[in-house]
């Protein structure tokens, strides 16, 4: 009967500690809300009154950075850039005043880098100054010479690969496909960089670019010589209505040709490529394995 006492009680003292806790949280609770509701206006104030870091800093900067190498590249400098961009195939969504800001940030690394090294070196205030200048200007180039280094491989690999394309956009063609639609079976079917160029094309194509125009802007994304002459005669045969299965098996034959053409280039520059190896790295390794045991014995004999 004691326990069954003692129970009770303990409950009710429970449920009293439980409603005591709850009526002054919500108290609290409300008073914490008025309070959040009266400091609104002086947060967002300390708000406006510390911006981020990227509006403090980064935006002024990019600002400043983009308006000194707007100035440096020239009133013709951002169509320069976005035919390097388009050679390069726009890697990584860059735009032609982003290129001129990294151009003018690169610049300032470079001379930074130059001044550091020269005063490790401990240089002469002649050399100094040239060393900082050859690192300013290195730095200045560099994007250029990255941008030149992308299109470069990328037109190799539009060269190599565009044999295959159009060998696959006749076969569409014959098959009974019409242009547009052959042009999307090679660029779903295939991977790289002409791949993508196609589908660009057909995507200005349907976009509401008329043909010959969709395929020049393709031509002159590109200083492969082999895609513009391609490009050339699609357009030539859109122009004066030949038929497109005729002009492409002509390409075709004319791209196989091109093809076996550079490997025997290549093949012909072998010999004059290798002959600096063989000179400077072969020839005496030769010598030492042949000749080191007969000087050998030599200087032996000798002694």
């Amino acid at each position: 009967m004691a326990l069954l006492v003692l129970g009770l009680v303990l409950i009710v003292l429970a449920l009293l500690l439980a409603a005591a806790a709850l009526g002054p949280t919500s108290g609290v609770d409300r008073s914490l809300a008025l309070l959040e509701s009266v400091g609104g206006p002086p947060r967002a104030l300390a708000d406006d009154a510390d911006p981020p870091f990227s509006e403090r800093v980064a935006a002024p900067l990019r600002a400043r950075t983009l308006a000194l190498g707007r100035r440096l590249v020239g009133a013709g400098g951002p169509a320069r850039l976005r035919h390097k961009l388009d050679r390069a195939g726009s890697p990584g969504g860059w735009d032609p005043d982003r290129v001129a800001s990294a151009k003018v940030i690169a610049a300032a690394v470079g001379l930074l880098v130059a001044l550091a090294v020269a005063a490790v070196l401990g240089l002469r205030p002649v050399v100094l100054l040239l060393v900082v200048a050859a690192g300013a200007v290195v730095g200045f180039l560099g994007p250029d010479l990255w941008l030149y280094q992308r299109a470069y491989d990328r037109e190799e690999r539009i060269r190599k690969e565009l044999a295959d394309a159009v060998d696959l956009l006749t076969i569409s063609v014959e098959s009974g496909l019409g242009f547009d639609a052959a042009l999307q079976q090679v660029a779903a079917n295939t991977e790289g960089p002409l791949a993508d160029e196609f589908a660009r094309a057909l995507h200005e194509m349907q976009i509401g670019m008329g043909r010959g125009p969709a395929l020049r802007a393709l031509g002159e994304r590109s200083d492969q010589a082999d895609l513009k002459s391609f490009v050339s005669a699609l357009v030539q045969a859109d122009s004066f209505g030949i038929p497109i299965g005729k002009v492409l098996r002509v390409q075709t034959a004319e791209m196989r040709v091109k093809r076996r053409q550079h490997a025997e280039e290549k093949a012909q520059q072998l010999p004059v490529k290798i002959t600096v190896p063989l000179i400077f790295c072969i020839l005496p390794c030769l010598f030492v394995a042949v000749l080191g045991p007969a000087a050998i014995s030599i200087v032996q004999g000798g002694l």
